[in-house]
């Protein structure tokens, strides 16, 4: 088991900072969370569109808890869209992306969910799909791959 950046397992404590770098997202902090099945990403608005015959979202992102102040928008191809029902038991349809993630000097792609957690800690959610095979979770640590001392300097 490694903290580490080599492909073995990685050992994640319960949050993480992570990077979404197709999405533009340099840093952004995570709950790991094995008790949701899908990855999912705060997103203020969410608007489909087409392009050609493909489908596309556009979506804005707070990426740092308490500042609405930085954002980022962004788009990408819509893979699936699914009916999602959140910890509070309530449903909605959703947009399915796909994004590569970076953790811990690792990448590999991920599905993300978009929906609007502006009222919720934390931007990004790392659901179990995203991490089986990869990862193991000791939810009695936090930042086992490092922290970041000033997460604004990488939006600035």
């Amino acid at each position: 088991m490694t903290h580490g950046t080599t492909s073995e397992t990685l050992l994640l404590g319960w949050r993480e900072w992570i990077a979404l770098p197709e999405l533009g997202l340099s840093l952004v902090k995570a709950k790991v969370d094995t008790g949701a099945r899908t990855s999912t990403l705060h997103a203020f608005y969410v608007d489909g569109f087409h392009r050609g015959r493909e489908r596309y979202v556009r979506f804005g992102v707070h990426p740092l808890q308490k500042r609405t102040d930085v954002v980022l928008h962004g788009e990408a191809l819509v893979i699936d869209q699914r009916r999602v029902t959140d910890s509070g038991g309530h449903r909605e349809d959703r947009y399915i992306i796909r994004s590569r993630l970076m953790l811990a000097g690792q990448d590999w792609p991920i599905e993300i969910t978009l929906t609007n957690r502006e009222t919720m800690l934390f931007r990004m959610l790392l659901g179990r799909t995203a991490l089986a095979g990869r990862a193991r979770v000791d939810p009695a640590c936090s930042f086992l791959t490092g922290r970041v001392a000033r997460p604004r300097e990488h939006y600035d």
